[in-house]
């Protein structure tokens, strides 16, 4: 038996889309995706206490967009763990929500992920790995990789993970302006039929400076903020390449080193201080 003392505290990493490829959509609605997964530094804080009933407390800079209901992923995630392997105890959540909401960096999903970790290490037994990542697939398509936490190449819906071993940690520059971009919406606008191809996949081993992200011009067309991120990092010394992440509207700049990161994210901050804007080293 397993013991694992609490308050015990769970990170939720943001997740960064390096490279984002739509290759089409299936006839069953959803989009055939390639993708470079990798995380940063910067993460939400789910802390659990022992509790009569599953309670959910919401408290960070970005709480306010968010509301405590069982349709909350975290909670979802915690019955769903609850229900697939008998989980014993119940707890109080704390989630101190540090990631911007409905911004492309995996925040629900990552926090959802986090969740089934921590169940899992509060357990006085470990859930198969392979019911573990089937649970998190019901979640959402993110929530599988969030799940892995480690630096990964996505396929399909979501559902093939590869991760990489050789990706470097890399100095980075995340940058929110402060809105919301619904995925949906994102997808929509790409208005790809059902069975219809899109882009070329991932060439294998292929430098993420090389690739794209097939959802930036339609999330562009939605929230046109977003060019002016990519400007603002794309004006900075030291910079190896920015992209958007995932639907948006977070964009990131990979930079040479933490110093020229740092100095960047000072320069923007300085020229836009109603961004959200975060030094960190992701991978």
């Amino acid at each position: 038996m397993r013991k694992t003392k609490v308050p015990f505290v769970e990170l939720a990493p943001a997740k960064i889309n390096l490279a984002l490829h739509v290759l089409g959509r299936r006839h069953g609605g959803f989009h055939e995706l390639d993708s470079i997964v990798a995380f940063a530094g910067i993460a939400d804080r789910l802390t659990f206490e022992t509790a009569p009933d599953w309670h959910l407390e919401i408290s960070g800079p970005f709480a306010a967009g968010l509301c405590s209901s069982p349709d909350n992923l975290v909670l979802k995630a915690a019955r769903g763990f609850e229900q697939a392997f008998g989980q014993a105890a119940r707890y109080h959540i704390t989630l101190e929500k540090n990631l911007p909401i409905a911004s492309g960096i995996g925040g629900g999903s990552a926090d959802a992920a986090a969740t089934l970790r921590a169940l899992d290490s509060l357990s006085a037994r470990a859930a198969p790995p392979r019911e573990l990542a089937g649970l998190a697939a019901t979640l959402g398509a993110d929530v599988p990789v969030c799940l892995v936490g480690r630096s990964c190449r996505m396929r399909g819906a979501g559902e093939r993970i590869d991760v990489l071993e050789t990706l470097a940690p890399m100095p980075a520059v995340l940058i929110n302006p402060r809105r919301e971009v619904a995925t949906a919406q994102v997808f929509a606008k790409l208005a790809l039929k059902p069975g219809e191809t899109a882009f070329a996949g991932l060439e294998e081993g292929a430098d993420p400076a090389s690739c794209r992200n097939d959802l930036a011009a339609p999330a562009m067309a939605i929230e046109p903020l977003i060019a002016d991120v990519l400007a603002a990092l794309n004006e900075t010394s030291g910079l190896r390449f920015a992209r958007m992440s995932g639907s948006g509207a977070t964009c990131f700049g990979i930079f040479a080193s933490p110093e020229a990161a740092q100095e960047a994210a000072q320069r923007i901050s300085s020229a836009h201080p109603q961004w959200w804007i975060a030094s960190t080293i992701i991978g």
